[in-house]
């Protein structure tokens, strides 16, 4: 596989753009490459869902994903810096569905905050970084019926 597989798309970014996206992320970890892996789940976060797709039964929004990718991750190879890259993302997210994407990222982010405390943010970009009950309430106001309360159970190592 490579990154061609979302060629076959063009520009939708529908319920199979999101299973291509879980599918390549997870190729890619299987060859060792969690950095690109990792932006696998955040291009699947990045589908236009409406919660009804049978997908999200079998694969949820991906951020046990994300978590546990963050947490197994090998020390000794390439990750970038995850934080980082969510932050830029968030507060230079463009449509659409920009808000729902945005809140996505941040969510994203304070995942990386909680379980990669190590990773410093990027201090020559200056952002209001929100509260997690800011993005809680972001992902409760314009994500998936449940999304908050998944991503705060994924936040809280309950899942």
């Amino acid at each position: 596989m490579d990154w061609t597989v979302y060629r076959r798309h063009g520009d939708r970014r529908d319920a199979a753009f999101y299973g291509t996206a879980l599918e390549y992320g997870n190729y890619l970890w299987q060859q060792e490459l969690p950095a690109r892996a990792i932006l696998c789940l955040d291009r699947a976060l990045g589908a236009d869902l409406s919660g009804e797709e049978a997908i999200l039964g079998s694969w949820p929004l991906p951020y046990a994903a994300m978590a546990w990718m963050l947490r197994e991750v090998p020390r000794n190879v390439f990750h970038g810096n995850p934080r980082v890259h969510f932050q830029h993302y968030a507060d230079r997210m463009n449509e659409p569905r920009r808000t729902q994407r945005q809140a996505r990222a941040w969510a994203c982010w304070a995942l990386t905050r909680r379980i990669r405390p190590e990773l410093d943010g990027d201090p020559q970009h200056e952002v209001v970084e929100p509260a997690e009950a800011t993005i809680e309430a972001m992902l409760g106001a314009h994500g998936l019926v449940g999304e908050a309360a998944a991503w705060r159970a994924v936040l809280e190592g309950r899942f």
